[in-house]
């Protein structure tokens, strides 16, 4: 069977760009695809993973078959067995029927299983039986079943890093990955960023009749050297907001630098780097920037409590250098020389004016490390924003995902790690 043409494949799937890692990547889909092999997409949001699989059925003997995608975040962890595998009728409360599972569906065709990283483990261990034997027992059943079904799944996660933390079977994660795609991000493939938006552009502009817009030189720059952390997704949806809202046609890096976030999810890399021997940890996740923001803080109170015990205590200050602590009737203002800036740090006096505190002579003899409190754990940082999500819309778990940025799986799951089903 004679290789396709690439430029045909990328025109009948909609694909725009020549970089390199993208061409490999469809290549390496191109190649598999004849055969019966599990193959595994990885790469960020939004750059498009979810073409490889059509490509890969549409190019196999099984292209005449059912393809069906499963977004494996969106399903409840509840109900995740019975939509795979399919259920008897009364295995479980409202199950009033026998129901066919996408394993039986599919059978003879492609199934697509996308954030497969959010299966939960009991999932996990059904789905690699299937992979290994083809066969699989439905929800309330012990009769086994056969089905012949080729799986090709995809996930934004690190899955060697889920796998080491148990989050993942590592002898699932290799059963998939039999085959390796990496679909690279729009960041690593810059000069195919002009071309997308010229082609989101046209597109829009032919859907609502008007002008397509077009960037000048100095604004092509601006956009290829954005960081664009929500890939080919975000790019076409700011391309859209552009071509709705400016009146002009011709797009300056000045109108250009207002639909780019600064601080949108995702824009600090990953990693750390060295700015003027200067070492600075970055983040994967807006959480991690939280949990270190809370850190910093709980750090920084520390180190101020510390100042006003050695104050009060009489101990020598010259160490604070820039500061000045003043005491006020809500407890002791500590300003910044520098910067003319402020911090007020509130003590509780006693209530009781009769009873002195013995401050200086006891100070003293405390140690500094009784103010350094104990580290707040990431479990009930955790928590407490779980439990405000659902409180914020009433224990609408769906919508407290999206305010949350997880998958309902995931939130469902940590519901039932903190005990939060009440709620």
């Amino acid at each position: 069977m004679a290789k396709p043409d690439m430029q045909q494949v990328k025109q009948r799937f909609g694909i725009i760009g020549n970089s390199p890692d993208l061409n490999r990547a469809i290549d390496i889909a191109l190649q598999v695809a004849p055969t019966d092999m599990s193959v595994l997409v990885t790469g960020e949001s939004g750059v498009g993973k979810e073409n490889f699989p059509q490509i890969i059925h549409q190019f196999s003997r099984r292209k005449h078959g059912t393809y069906i995608a499963v977004n494996c975040g969106s399903i409840p962890e509840g109900t995740i067995d019975s939509e795979l595998f399919g259920h008897e009728k009364g295995s479980f409360t409202g199950a009033t029927g026998e129901r066919k599972g996408y394993f039986e569906v599919a059978n003879g065709g492609t199934l697509f299983l996308d954030e497969v990283g959010e299966l939960p483990l009991s999932t996990q261990a059904r789905l690699l039986r299937v992979l290994e034997s083809g066969e699989y027992m439905k929800v309330g059943s012990s009769k086994v079943e056969k089905t012949d079904v080729r799986v090709v799944a995809a996930t934004n996660l690190d899955m060697v890093t889920a796998t080491a933390n148990g989050r993942f079977r590592e002898d699932l994660y290799y059963r998939l990955n039999t085959v390796p795609i990496r679909v690279p991000a729009l960041r690593e493939r810059k000069d195919d960023i002009p071309l997308l938006f010229r082609k989101f552009a046209s597109e829009c502009a032919e859907k609502y009749q008007m002008p397509a817009i077009a960037l000048t030189a100095d604004a092509r720059e601006v956009l290829k050297n954005y960081r664009w952390p929500g890939n080919v997704r975000q790019l076409k949806n700011i391309t859209e907001q552009i071509s709705i809202i400016e009146q002009v046609r011709e797009i300056s890096p000045d109108i250009l630098k207002q639909y780019l976030p600064a601080n949108e999810v995702g824009i600090v890399p990953i990693g750390t780097i060295n700015a003027g021997g200067t070492e600075h940890k970055l983040f994967n996740s807006e959480r991690e920037i939280l949990y270190q923001v809370l850190f910093d803080m709980r750090k920084d109170m520390n180190e101020l409590k510390k100042v006003v015990h050695d104050l009060i205590a009489g101990k020598d200050s010259s160490h604070l250098g820039k500061e000045a602590v003043i005491p006020s009737s809500s407890g002791f203002t500590v300003i910044d020389k520098d910067t003319n800036t402020n911090i007020t740090v509130p003590v509780k006096y006693n209530e009781n004016p009769s009873v002195s505190l013995p401050i200086s002579k006891d100070a003293e003899d405390i140690d500094s490390n009784d103010y350094e409190e104990e580290a707040v754990s990431l479990q009930d940082v955790e928590k407490d924003m779980i439990k405000k999500a659902l409180e914020r819309h009433s224990g609408k778990r769906k919508y407290a995902a999206q305010d949350l940025k997880i998958s309902e799986r995931t939130l469902y799951r940590k519901i039932k790690e903190y005990n939060l089903e009440n709620l």
